[in-house]
């Protein structure tokens, strides 16, 4: 049984209450460990610790602060292994994904985020009898928010560039995977991170992220998680004028033209598509759940996709060979599985999955889903507009360029896009005039970690990523010196 505790003031402990929340493997529905059920006072009481240890760290020189993140880096990569185990039972994600993605992803995030800091400079402006310089300096204390669905892989993707910048900050991962957030707590006391430096305070939203948004002491939010949610946190740091990133929700288009699906392409952009609709089982933001096929190459496309989804093995993510796991929680997967009847009920085609699969029996209490690939809605259906966060991909034809740009911009979301064409011309046209933060071209999710993240719309505020990121964890000064 896991035992989680919170991480304040570089000590381990339960909340102040002793209240906990119950773990659950979602892939089997078992009980396997408590969580501290946290509220403002435990809060209060990281953001004590934060506010003692920051302005140390923060005179700390940028190389020695690279070496401490360098030094977390080293204790995550020898922890590889425990960091998929943990994340497949907290997730239900297969173990090979949460090794080869996860993992290694955070042990990235570290790693990137200390170089980047490495190469920052000032910059100096020279005037008349004056010189101006400017300066990177710390916020102060940072809240850092994350989702449930890459748990450590996106609270490191905060915590780095937080650490980075000279800032002590005050963790809340989500209440159902927190067993990662726990070990990386363990790992930063291992390696002798100044205590007070990195504080994880585990519970609800409602409780624990609550206090962290309104808390006066904190000077910035970043928030990973729903739009909904994202804008109870508009709501809650607007009043004190916290810097406030937000990375919300996505409804994101794939655009399939015609050129991408000849013989000589049609296997890469099938695999591409399946890819982006499904991988870890839809629930990320980026997921491409909604697929724009051009008219002339439907029946190929769909008919191909129906062979590749029907192909999917579900099965136990502890075994090596299983790529699709169960979904986050029974009521998640009810949730989703709801999008699908109503689907149904409205006179949508379910071509492939749409039920619950025939797992093993020690499997048959988890949040278990196939991936469905449905057809036939009008435009402004739920599914076509509403962010499911799941292993639901719709389909609808369109007849040209113009068609594709519009159906792909008709939702309120802007996150990402991918545009599968071998005209460049075409690509660069599209890309140009769809209303999100990204765009992949003839791939997915390919990501390069010096880029910005985030999007438009109903997609959030704000960038995270390369430099993007360590300017949102820090506040610039112009100093101006008179040559006098």
């Amino acid at each position: 049984m896991h035992e989680v505790q919170n991480l304040i003031g570089g000590k381990h402990g339960p909340a102040r209450s002793g209240a906990v929340l119950d773990n659950i493997n979602p892939a089997t529905g078992s009980f396997i460990g408590t969580v501290p059920r946290s509220n403002a006072g435990d809060v209060d009481a990281a953001v004590h610790a934060a506010l003692e240890a920051q302005p140390a760290w923060g005179s700390v020189p940028i190389d020695e602060r690279a070496q401490w993140l360098d030094r977390i880096a080293d204790g995550l990569e020898e922890s590889i292994e425990e960091i998929a185990v943990l994340e497949s039972q907290d997730t239900g994600k297969p173990i090979h994904n949460a090794r080869t993605i996860d993992a290694a992803r955070s042990v990235a995030n570290f790693r990137h985020f200390a170089h980047a800091i490495r190469g920052l400079h000032d910059d100096a402006y020279r005037m008349t009898n004056a010189l101006n310089y400017t300066q990177r300096v710390p916020i102060g204390v940072c809240g850092l928010i994350s989702p449930w669905n890459l748990p450590l892989y996106l609270l490191s993707w905060k915590v780095a560039p937080a650490l980075a910048m000279g800032n002590a900050v005050i963790c809340k991962p989500s209440e159902l995977t927190p067993l990662t957030a726990h070990l990386l707590g363990k790992i930063s006391v291992d390696r002798g991170l100044p205590p007070g430096v990195l504080n994880i305070v585990h519970g609800l939203g409602d409780e624990v992220g609550q206090a962290i948004t309104e808390h006066m002491k904190i000077g910035a939010i970043s928030f990973t998680g729903g739009t909904t949610t994202g804008r109870r946190v508009a709501l809650a740091t607007a009043p004190r004028f916290a810097k406030t990133s937000l990375e919300l929700g996505g409804k994101n288009a794939t655009v399939v033209f015609a050129s991408a699906c000849t013989e000589e392409h049609i296997e890469r952009t099938l695999d591409g598509i399946v890819q982006a609709g499904f991988a870890n089982q839809g629930q990320v933001c980026l997921c491409g759940s909604r697929l724009l096929i051009e008219s002339s190459v439907w029946n190929v496309v769909t008919e191909g996709l129906v062979r590749r989804i029907q192909a999917i093995e579900i099965d136990d993510p502890s075994d090596e060979k299983t790529r699709f796991g169960a979904l986050i929680s029974q009521a998640h997967r009810d949730k989703v599985e709801s999008y699908i009847t109503q689907a149904v009920r409205d006179g949508g085609k379910v071509l492939a999955g749409g039920g619950r699969p025939v797992v093993q029996e020690a499997l048959r209490d988890g949040a278990w889903l196939q991936p469905t690939l449905i057809t036939g809605l009008p435009k402004d259906h739920a599914c076509h507009l509403e962010e499911i966060f799941g292993p639901v991909v719709v389909a609808e034809p369109f007849t040209d360029e113009a068609e594709a740009i519009v159906s792909a911009n008709s939702t309120e979301y802007g996150l990402a896009a991918s545009v599968w064409t071998r005209d460049l011309a075409q690509a660069r046209r599209v890309s140009e005039s769809l209303e999100t933060g990204m765009v992949w071209v003839n791939t997915w999710l390919h990501r390069d970690l010096r880029v910005p993240f985030g999007g438009v719309k109903q997609s959030g505020i704000g960038r995270e990523g390369g430099r993007w990121a360590l300017e949102f964890f820090s506040e610039i000064r112009n100093i101006c010196l008179h040559d006098d």
